[in-house]
């Protein structure tokens, strides 16, 4: 298990936790590390384990899951944090991912489907399902780098059109036979021009501007 992605469950049920932990024990790539039951014991459990992916419910009492991730980000806890919640509106689907979720799935989501969304987002790939997508470009007065695009250069163009398309930093690097390092900079180059915060950002402005692939 030494490879294995190492899982914290942060969800204030614990029949939910209990259930999660067991269909994500039976996988041989996945460990979980861990367990917490509101937002707060979940940034301190992700400071202290260190998992690679953080499963989070948005609506916990005390510290809920948005406050959490606008938490582990100011922590600058590398955790990937896939929001697992009940609540399909848009007014709290938003919220977590402008506050640095990297997907979002429902608690009726097949098993197997969980186990490759968290293999996914572990990967650096971001998880926006269609009606997430069209609630976060529809949102009213989301500009995020609006009129900015001209200042890419064309490599940079390519590397944001793979972002959108959900490609990991490897995946680009491949893709484009650049080292990871360089796609790295590209990467931290798109967002700086764009004034974006993340790769959620920068795979919704390029669907928005017609960068995506």
């Amino acid at each position: 298990m030494a490879d294995a992605i190492k899982v914290l469950l942060v969800d204030d049920h614990q029949v939910v936790r209990r259930g999660l932990r067991t269909f994500l024990e039976v996988q041989d790539d996945i460990e979980v590390v861990g367990e917490a039951s509101d937002g707060a014991e979940g940034v301190a459990r992700a400071e202290e384990l260190k998992p690679d992916v953080v499963l989070m419910d948005v609506k916990m009492p005390g510290m809920d899951g948005v406050e959490a991730l606008r938490r582990l980000r100011e922590l600058d806890n590398p955790a990937r944090v896939l929001i697992v919640t009940s609540f399909t509106e848009k007014r709290t689907v938003i919220p977590a991912l402008r506050a640095g979720a990297a997907g979002y799935v429902y608690k009726d989501v097949d098993p197997d489907a969980l186990a490759g969304a968290i293999r996914s987002v572990h990967a650096g790939h971001i998880l926006l399902q269609p009606e997430v997508a069209g609630a976060l470009l529809s949102e009213e007065g989301s500009n995020y780098g609006q009129g900015r695009g001209g200042s890419l250069t064309e490599r940079e163009r390519e590397v944001l059109g793979l972002i959108a398309d959900g490609r990991s930093n490897r995946e680009i690097a491949r893709a484009l036979v650049l080292s990871e390092k360089t796609v790295k900079t590209h990467v931290s180059n798109i967002l700086m021009k764009l004034d974006l915060a993340d790769r959620t950002q920068a795979a919704l402005w390029a669907v928005r501007n017609g960068a995506a692939g």
